[in-house]
């Protein structure tokens, strides 16, 4: 392998070891045959499925969508045992990945990033670690990840409390919560699962909820072998489906709306898709305008609330467990949520009726009461989207750091690349298309990796969108999302969730398939590029 210059340690720094990473330096390195260097904080490659251990952990994408679609042999030669994959499950899978591909010296574990800073008078990136030593490359790809800033709420007290806590998304090994009285705050995804998953092992729960969640079943279950061989054979036409639908789930797109039936077929429907499971299944691949048509929409929020009050034994239980938002969040599923709360060990507390007070040394304070409490569970979710490109520095052209460029909110073209950054490149980063991950890890990195060849096949130096191709991104983002009631439901995909972050739009919202079709359309065609200066090898 020859490096681009020898004037550099790497012809590409990547950063992060989840499935953007991985893909990342595989092509990379086994398609480009450039020296590359990926640095991981993490002990292990996994990103997001390495620090996320909690109990219940699970991803509600179906196993055969939720894997790299590019390698035809390891689709054939890689199989799972039931229909979703569970946190070791997906940690065991990207292991392999990084084995088959012979990319595990490339990565720097427990190197956490902590400074970027380009170089405009050499075009080239200065990559600072914490163990205080910088790296130059002319390439930077970020793989920082769409869920992985974690978000602590600030609770007055919290230092006084005497029992342990811990956050889902840094969940220690020696974690202990068999037998004692647990409380949980969050009722997201990851806290829909963490609570159903614990529920049975502890001595009383108390979930902390501020926001009621529609959430259907998901359908957990042990796949045959002629199940799983019947996927394998049909492989080309389930990614097909998965590359040009709107999610990227691997369902076909719903072609009705949920009026164009009759009220008696609508609940059969519904009732259908319930029994199937999946959240996603449920809100796009049943009918078509559940997230744009209030009709549409409240006739599936009214189902599942009657799926409440026929499941909740407790009256107000199912009052408090009942949203009154539309259904418009990212779509969550379950293993039993709702009946959880029939527990007779189970306890339901409304903080936003009674906020939280304080934390005591032994246990949480609301303003109806107080609950006693051995260990406290936070389910709150992330910074999403631009919380890791916020939490060190990246400094761009001109000393413009990243963080100012974006306080009054985030946005990135096609997702991938930001004005006054040029060679700088990003996975799942804000105004990325709202869909099934690694389908979209490989439509942004591949882009962004062709980009890269271009550049070196065409003695480019550097290559950037401008502010007003950024702007533009944005315009069309915001014009595919009109009409729609996420807004409403004022969730992590519009930031509200992180006190004093702006409220901002963070997705193309026009599907896995009109996004691919976007980048082909586009190309390399908006971008601004630089003059390579003379090669210089050395062997």
């Amino acid at each position: 392998m020859s490096r681009l210059s020898e004037k550099l340690d790497f012809d590409a720094i990547v950063i992060g070891g989840g499935f953007s990473g991985i893909y990342a330096v595989h092509r990379l390195k086994n398609e480009l045959n450039l020296d590359v260097r990926a640095f991981e904080k993490g002990g292990h490659v996994g990103g997001t499925w390495y620090w996320n251990r909690y109990p219940g952990a699970l991803s509600d994408t179906e196993s055969f969508a939720y894997r790299f679609s590019f390698d035809k042999e390891l689709l054939q030669d890689y199989t799972w045992t039931h229909n979703y994959l569970k946190q070791k499950e997906v940690l065991k899978y990207l292991t392999h990945v990084v084995e088959r591909w012979d990319i595990k010296d490339e990565f720097s574990l427990y190197t956490e990033v902590i400074k970027v800073e380009f170089n405009e008078k050499e075009a080239h990136w200065e990559v600072t670690t914490n163990k205080m030593e910088t790296f130059t490359a002319r390439f930077l790809v970020n793989g920082l990840g769409l869920l992985a800033a974690v978000h602590k709420p600030d609770l007055p007290g919290i230092d006084n409390f005497q029992g342990e806590y811990y956050h889902t998304a840094e969940w220690p090994d020696d974690a202990e919560y068999k037998g004692e009285k647990v409380g949980v705050i969050g009722t997201g995804s990851t806290g829909i699962q963490l609570i159903t998953e614990i529920a049975p092992d502890v001595e009383h729960l108390t979930v902390f909820q501020r926001t009621p969640q529609y959430t259907v079943p998901l359908g957990y279950r042990k796949q045959t072998e002629e199940e799983i061989a019947e996927i394998k054979a049909n492989y080309d036409e389930l990614w097909d489906m998965v590359h040009n639908s709107v999610t990227a789930f691997g369902y076909p797109d719903a072609e009705i709306s949920a009026m164009d039936v009759s009220d008696e077929e609508r609940e059969k429907i519904f009732e259908d898709a319930w029994n199937k499971g999946n959240g996603f299944r449920f809100f796009s691949h049943v009918f078509n305008d559940l997230s744009f048509n209030r009709e549409a929409n409240d006739a599936a929020a009214n189902f599942i609330k009657k799926k409440i009050s026929e499941i909740v034994k407790d009256p107000e239980t199912a009052r408090k467990l009942t949203p009154t938002e539309p259904y418009a969040r990212r779509p969550a599923a379950d293993n039993g949520y709702y009946a959880t709360f029939n527990r007779d060990n189970v306890t339901l507390a409304d903080i936003k009726a009674h906020p939280i007070v304080e934390v005591t040394e032994k246990g949480i304070r609301t303003e109806e009461g107080f609950h006693e409490l051995d260990v406290i569970i936070f389910a709150t979710g992330f910074d999403a989207m631009d919380g890791n490109y916020k939490r060190f520095d990246i400094i761009g052209r001109n000393g413009v750091n990243l963080k100012d460029q974006w306080k009054d909110g985030s946005r990135a073209y096609l997702g991938v690349m930001e004005s006054g950054f040029p060679n700088f490149f990003m996975s799942r980063a804000p105004l990325s298309s709202f869909t099934n991950n690694p389908p979209a890890i490989e439509a942004e990195l591949g882009w962004a990796i062709d980009l890269i060849k271009h550049l070196i096949d065409n003695d480019l130096k550097t290559a950037e969108p401008s502010k007003e191709t950024v702007d533009a991104w944005y315009d069309l983002c915001m014009e595919t999302s009109k009409g729609t009631l996420f807004h409403e439901a004022q969730s992590w995909i519009y930031g509200v969730n992180v006190p004093g972050k702006p409220f901002s739009l963070r997705f193309y919202m026009g599907g896995m398939g009109n996004y691919n079709k976007e980048l082909e359309k586009r190309g390399f065609t908006e971008l601004e590029f630089d003059k390579a200066p003379e090669k210089t090898t050395s062997l």
